[in-house]
């Protein structure tokens, strides 16, 4: 197998950051963008994206763009790419980084919603792989991060259809590794653990609404307290954590084909591994 050029150098390279708002992606445009890359940020929320784009061409002293996208809907994720493609250049690094997580009972939640998930934190994502590949194949090189979570590996109460679209992430993201390995581009995943965003205080306000009046209730606001008070704590990892790692990633001639990082992520994995079942089923009750 031919060893093609790696991305090590990213300057001037094409960087597009979904869920580039906020939180962990807004780190991630700015680490890139030290690294001189040119930023391509999107997100539904344009009047933010437009001062992350500003602190990124502060830091970089190059243009950087932001696009409002909503990566649930085809059409978007596609005139998106045409343009990036056409204004920009062709995509480098694709950092799939847009997600959310909406906790609920399985049988509180709809499938409307359960549906909406899976648009957001796998199908848009796909429709965007598939999309930026053609050029990254041509060019024989091209770096696709996906960021999964631990969640992805182990499973808490109460999230079932947050937790099935990051088990799905994972093995979607091992079948494109191997895919489009012979072509020089590299596949990565993520694997984030708890991070001082505001994804847990939305997922359990979420956990709160769909168990309301239900027999799930009690437990679930119990569930929700928790969640609230661990996402709210001192003992978080720090997005530009994650960013950096994401960068090492990047910068790395063969990358790790999983990085496990972030408060809780290592020690939450090796528990799942090693303990039985049921012992570590009643272990995660009582912590998320």
């Amino acid at each position: 197998m031919k060893n093609y050029k790696s991305l090590k150098d990213l300057t001037n390279k094409v960087v597009l950051i979904t869920g580039a708002s906020g939180g962990l992606g807004e780190q991630i445009a700015y680490q890139v963008a030290k690294k001189g890359a040119i930023v391509v940020a999107c997100a539904r929320r344009k009047e933010k994206l437009d001062v992350v784009v500003e602190n990124c061409q502060n830091l970089s002293k190059r243009l950087a763009y932001a696009y409002q996208l909503d990566i649930s809907k085809p059409e978007e994720v596609e005139k998106v790419v045409n343009e990036v493609e056409e204004e920009v250049g062709p995509v480098s690094v694709l950092i799939n980084n847009a997600g959310y997580g909406s906790y609920g009972v399985i049988e509180n939640v709809s499938i409307e919603e359960a549906r909406n998930q899976f648009e957001v934190n796998l199908f848009g994502l796909a429709r965007l792989v598939q999309l930026v590949l053609p050029h990254m194949r041509k060019n024989k090189t091209g770096k696709i991060i996906n960021i999964s979570s631990m969640a992805g590996r182990v499973t808490t109460y109460m999230g079932a259809w947050y937790h099935a679209t990051k088990y799905a992430l994972e093995a979607f993201s091992d079948a494109l590794r191997m895919e489009a390995k012979p072509f020089g581009i590299d596949v990565v995943i993520v694997e984030p653990g708890g991070i001082k965003t505001n994804w847990g205080i939305i997922a359990a306000q979420h956990l709160k609404e769909s168990s309301k009046g239900t027999d799930y209730e009690e437990e679930a606001n119990r569930a929700a307290e928790r969640m609230h008070k661990s996402y709210t704590s001192d003992r978080l990892s720090n997005p530009k954590l994650i960013a950096e790692t994401i960068v090492k990633a990047v910068n790395s001639k063969q990358p790790k084909t999983r990085y496990l990082v972030g408060y809780g992520a290592k020690a939450s994995v090796f528990f799942h591994m090693v303990l039985p079942t049921r012992l570590f089923d009643r272990v995660i009750k009582n912590v998320v």
